[in-house]
């Protein structure tokens, strides 16, 4: 065994052990840079990729939004979105389903993280639903597959993080992934629909005719969360100033609504440790983010890259056969590599590939998310059917059935959102 496979299956040993992921990918990088070249001047690939990294303009959003979700998560504003949402929708068979949905979507493109959607959520949606009469299997699917819903809309972690790495235009890709995302929430909101109205006398869920008056007050609750969103969904979409730039105007305004006017925060005694929170998690993200696009400099040394796409157009060069072979290949990562991991690990060595085969980068983006928003839920290893089976305190095996109906949904989906690109890019 050559001194370059016996490191990298000592690393891999390490990582199997838990070692930190940034320890990983930076052992990796410097083994593969200096047993190849025998010289420790490679090495200074790192530093050039970390150095290039922070010149970019768009990584001050990362830290900034990662604040602020942080921040909105020690809050009620999820809870008084969902409650307007409920107040409006909650009358027709399947309404607060439909609110749990939109809620769960907000939540985790705050957080980014559809793990703690389902933890700090579920626990308020679970009992609610279960106490109006909806089905614990139909429940229990909806909170485990809506947890990663959000991943396609701003101010998303993963979307800003995918964009510096793949080095496109986050707007873009945020216009890109405004359809598909409200498509994957219409069609499973659509499925509620039909199911409560089809079972919901048999299981007496317990609906009341829309109330103006509950809808003006739910909507006045969350008066300070509107300008929120629409902070947020015009600097995105409006084009006139850039993501780092809103991201710290939406900081701003939640410092200032949280702590001073809703006092939902303490500035002294809360507001530290969030910050300490989020600086833990961004400087990871950041650290990964850095080393990993040492590694990318290496693949791309060695034409790693190149030498696949030459297997692969050997195999075939059918843009349609490639697609369904990366959605494949995306839905095993999605279940055993969180997001952030298969952004740095994935994105470098697919992007070339796919455009070789005239996949559009923007379009590309969707299809990659999307595959890891389904991979996060899909059996038998997907992280959220184990999150939620802990969470909930029932056996996976159930967590698995439950989720079943909505994962086909999210499929026959993700297959229309692959082969029909004009759903990603008419907006761009």
């Amino acid at each position: 065994m050559n001194p370059l496979t016996l490191a990298i299956v000592a690393i891999l040993f390490l990582a199997l052990l838990e070692t930190p992921l940034f320890t990983v990918i930076a052992a990796l990088s410097i083994a593969c840079l200096y047993l190849v070249s025998h010289d420790w001047l490679a090495l200074q690939t790192i530093l050039i990729e970390m150095n290039r990294l922070g010149s970019m303009p768009v990584l001050v959003a990362l830290p900034l939004f990662t604040f602020v979700g942080c921040l909105l998560t020690e809050t009620r504003s999820p809870q008084r979105i969902m409650n307007f949402i409920d107040a409006l929708l909650g009358w027709l068979p399947g309404g607060l389903a439909m609110a749990a949905l939109c809620a769960c979507a907000f939540f985790t493109a705050l957080t980014g993280a559809s793990g703690v959607t389902i933890v700090a959520l579920g626990s308020i949606l679970y009992p609610v639903m279960r106490k109006k009469g909806y089905g614990d299997e139909f429940t229990l699917g909806l909170l485990t597959t809506s947890g990663s819903l959000g991943l396609l809309f701003p101010p998303s972690l993963p979307v800003i993080l995918y964009g510096v790495v793949a080095q496109v235009d986050i707007g873009k890709i945020f216009k890109a992934a405004l359809v598909p995302g409200l498509l994957l929430i219409g069609v499973l909101c659509i499925y509620a629909f039909f199911k409560q109205a089809s079972s919901g006398r048999r299981r007496k869920v317990t609906t009341v005719g829309i109330s103006v008056q509950r809808v003006k007050s739910t909507f006045f609750e969350a008066i300070w969360d509107w300008p929120l969103i629409g902070i947020i969904l015009s600097g995105v979409y409006g084009g006139f100033v850039t993501i780092a730039e809103v991201s710290a105007v939406v900081l701003i305004y939640v410092v200032l609504v949280e702590c001073f006017v809703l006092k939902e925060i303490s500035f002294f005694s809360t507001l530290p440790s969030i910050i300490v929170e989020s600086a833990v998690l961004s400087g990871a993200i950041i650290v990964i983010l850095g080393v990993a696009l040492g590694f990318t400099g290496f693949l791309v040394d060695q034409q790693i890259p190149y030498r696949i796409l030459e297997w692969l157009t050997a195999l075939t060069d059918s843009k349609l056969l490639f697609l369904g072979g990366l959605n494949l290949f995306l839905l095993v990562v999605g279940c055993i590599m969180d997001i952030f991991s298969a952004i740095v690990i994935v994105v470098p060595i697919m992007v070339p590939i796919a455009l070789s085969y005239g996949v559009d980068p923007i379009h590309l983006c969707v299809i990659f998310l999307v595959n890891l928003e389904i991979g996060y839920s899909t059996p038998p290893v997907g992280i959220n059917l184990f999150i939620s089976s802990l969470k909930f305190e029932k056996p996976v095996t159930m967590v698995y059935r439950a989720s079943l109906p909505y994962l086909l949904i999210l499929l026959a989906l993700l297959i229309v959102i692959t082969y029909f690109p004009w759903l990603s890019l008419f907006m761009v």
